[in-house]
């Protein structure tokens, strides 16, 4: 059969469209021994292969053959049967990434974001258990500086003298401090500092908008409130704690071709770890 025919599969009732080449990944699997009649269990009924099993565990099966990544919902449980599906159909790099649950299931994610406001200025503070989180968030806020004269909280910059953008500060690769507001420095010079949060576009200086802001950024991004304290009364420090489920990294199976071969596939089992 030629690898760009397209063939129709009936898995417990559900139909698949693929083509030849996506179920030759792997030439020894009994998908691949299907397409050249070498497997009795496959039947071929009206020009679609008939398989007496489970359907839709067999959707992550194809998801992997097109992709050769293993990437599950957050709520999928069904890691043993899925195996066992793996195994049936002879892809055994599939079921060996399967046996190692604990890499496929999503994990716990914390952050933590304390605020304080001192007079005319707020800080921020952001810390996160996953690196690659904070990395991210860091990328999305940028804090801009600007001066002018005398001693005005709401005044505008003039237009000629356009904001700069300062650096976050990075105690970690876990977390990030920024702030914004007003504050005076040698020579009576007005310091103002704007934070602006991406995809927004404004550029805020009032510490409880720009809170507004990242939390309301933090909720879209799939992170749920958990918990408000205050963390020191006195410094009117606010700690607001955040949780989610990230969903690891993929697990990838790449296929090697030896040169000269009969074309059996090598599997080589890769894992990449964004996160620290």
């Amino acid at each position: 059969m030629s690898n760009q025919e397209v063939v129709v599969l009936s898995v417990g009732g559900v139909r698949f469209v693929t083509q030849a080449s996506t179920l030759q990944q792997f030439p020894e699997s009994r998908l691949a021994r299907m397409l050249n009649n070498d497997d009795w269990e496959f039947k071929l009924v009206n020009g679609e292969f008939f398989v007496d099993r489970d359907g839709t565990l067999f959707s992550y099966i194809m998801d992997f053959l097109r992709t050769l990544q293993v990437s599950l919902p957050t709520d999928f449980s069904d890691y043993q049967r899925l195996q066992r599906e793996a195994e049936f159909y002879g892809l055994y790099p599939l079921a060996d990434l399967l046996s190692q649950e604990h890499l496929l299931k999503p994990r716990l994610e914390i952050l933590e974001v304390r605020f304080s406001l001192q007079e005319m200025q707020a800080f921020f503070r952001i810390f996160g258990s996953c690196s690659t989180t904070v990395e991210t968030l860091a990328e999305q806020i940028t804090v801009f500086t600007g001066q002018q004269s005398g001693r005005s909280w709401n005044s505008p910059f003039p237009s000629q003298k356009p904001l700069v953008p300062l650096p976050l500060e990075r105690p970690s690769h876990h977390d990030m401090v920024f702030q914004c507001g007003t504050d005076y420095s040698a020579g009576d010079q007005l310091v103002a500092r704007y934070v602006s949060i991406k995809p927004d576009n404004r550029k805020l200086i009032n510490g409880t908008n720009v809170l507004g802001l990242l939390l309301d950024t933090l909720l879209k991004d799939g992170f749920r409130l958990i918990s408000t304290r205050t963390v020191s009364s006195e410094e009117k420090v606010e700690c607001y704690s955040f949780e989610r489920m990230k969903r690891p990294a993929g697990l990838t199976v790449m296929v090697n071709q030896t040169p000269g071969s009969s074309g059996v596939a090598q599997a080589k089992r890769s894992h990449v770890q964004k996160g620290k």
